[in-house]
């Protein structure tokens, strides 16, 4: 027997839950189907289990797409504000972290349980376990074949993430309902993911697994000052999985190591001040004492600076402030936070994340084609795609 909903929504993750929430408060009957067995489980794991819930000073200028003026309208009319007045009417306890990222104090449960009270008072029901077989268009909606019966529905809300995490159930099933419906999906790839090494580099940084400095890296004209790690694997932390969204396999990064030094000076200076001291006791103080050493070994730099020619100095103010490094490739959709590219958003509506032709299908959060920084700018795309969708749907 067919149920009746006005809305249907596939997915319930940040995106899914806050459009259910909106468009159950609009008096809508709403449903949230998803095929895991809980919802919101990358809210859970995200921000190291404390949910990096927004960045206060989110923009469309911190969101990547092929069409970058679509998240302008959505992003604009539900601010990283809008969600922090939510947080607190709810009693959440944050804090900021870094300048803007706004963090639960306790545990990212905190954001899951919001969400599942507001769908809660919203009236908008939540059945997980559900598996979507088969969607097809029927006068005045759409009605879906799922493992537990047929269900039909006014609007459809296509909600169901990227492929980033295939082991908290992602899968490729929002670009095939696109597909489905003629829609083009831009090539996807991991986003905000570390990188991998070629054997060589990464047996020498292998005993550095775990140590992180401050730096500034830079590829195709983007460039981020954060903390790098490294890992057993090769390259992680901040700065690497910021620009790995912007890097392209055979790319080469660049790694100023001392962003807060003037390399060159400073070494001329050392070297008329104090001619006996090394470029090893230079870098011991401004690097982690174990990666001075290593770094320093790795280039064979040995001898008090004044033996050094200018141009030796040149040489090693440039391998420091330009440190080359061609990554192997990146840990991939197993660790990526965010799947970039998605369903083309020059076919959806930017006030209501409908589709063009079809206004009562929607697409929304992470399986379109916006995809933003790392610090909380993903999770404010899935406040405020969903909050369009479900104040139309």
């Amino acid at each position: 027997m067919a149920s009746d909903y006005d809305v249907i929504i596939i997915g319930a993750g940040a995106a899914g839950l806050m459009c259910a929430a909106t468009a159950g408060y609009r008096g809508r009957r709403v449903l949230v189907l998803d095929h895991a067995n809980k919802p919101g489980k990358k809210i859970l794991m995200s921000g190291g289990g404390r949910c990096n819930f927004t960045n206060l000073n989110s923009t469309p200028a911190n969101f990547l797409s092929e069409n970058p003026h679509f998240c302008i309208s959505a992003l604009k009319r539900y601010t990283p504000q809008h969600f922090l007045e939510l947080v607190e009417r709810h009693g959440i306890e944050h804090e900021e972290k870094a300048a803007g990222q706004l963090f639960c104090r306790d545990s990212a449960k905190d954001i899951l349980n919001l969400l599942l009270t507001e769908c809660e008072w919203a009236g908008a029901e939540i059945r997980m376990k559900t598996q979507v077989r088969d969607i097809a268009e029927i006068s005045g909606g759409y009605r879906l074949r799922t493992g537990s019966g047929t269900l039909s529905c006014e609007s459809l809300v296509v909600a169901c993430g990227g492929l980033s995490i295939p082991t908290m159930g992602a899968t490729g099933f929002g670009y095939d309902i696109a597909r489905q419906f003629e829609l083009e999906v831009l090539p996807t790839r991991a986003g905000l993911v570390p990188f991998t090494l070629h054997p060589e580099l990464k047996q020498q940084l292998a005993p550095l697994s775990g140590i992180s400095c401050p730096v500034d890296v830079s590829c195709n004209n983007e460039h981020f000052r954060e903390p790098m790690l490294v890992t057993h694997r090769g390259l992680s932390g901040p700065a690497m999985l910021q620009i790995s969204s912007f890097w392209e396999p055979g790319d080469t990064l660049a790694v100023n190591l001392l962003p807060a030094c003037q390399i060159r000076e400073d070494l001329l200076s050392l070297r008329k001040a104090k001619p006996q001291s090394t470029v090893g006791q230079y870098l011991a103080q401004h690097l982690p004492k174990r990666f001075a050493q290593a770094f320093n070994d790795l280039h064979d730099w040995t001898g008090p600076l004044q033996g050094y020619k200018n141009t030796d100095i040149e040489h090693v103010a440039s391998t420091l402030g330009q440190w080359s490094i061609k990554p192997a490739g990146t840990e991939g959709y197993r660790t990526a936070e965010v799947t970039l590219g998605g369903v083309d958003t020059r076919q959806l509506s930017s006030k209501t994340m409908a589709v063009l032709d079809r206004p009562n299908l929607y697409f929304i959060g992470e399986v379109v084609d916006v995809t933003g920084h790392l610090g909380g700018h993903n999770f404010q795309w899935a406040w405020a795609s969903g909050v369009a969708a479900g104040n139309s749907a």
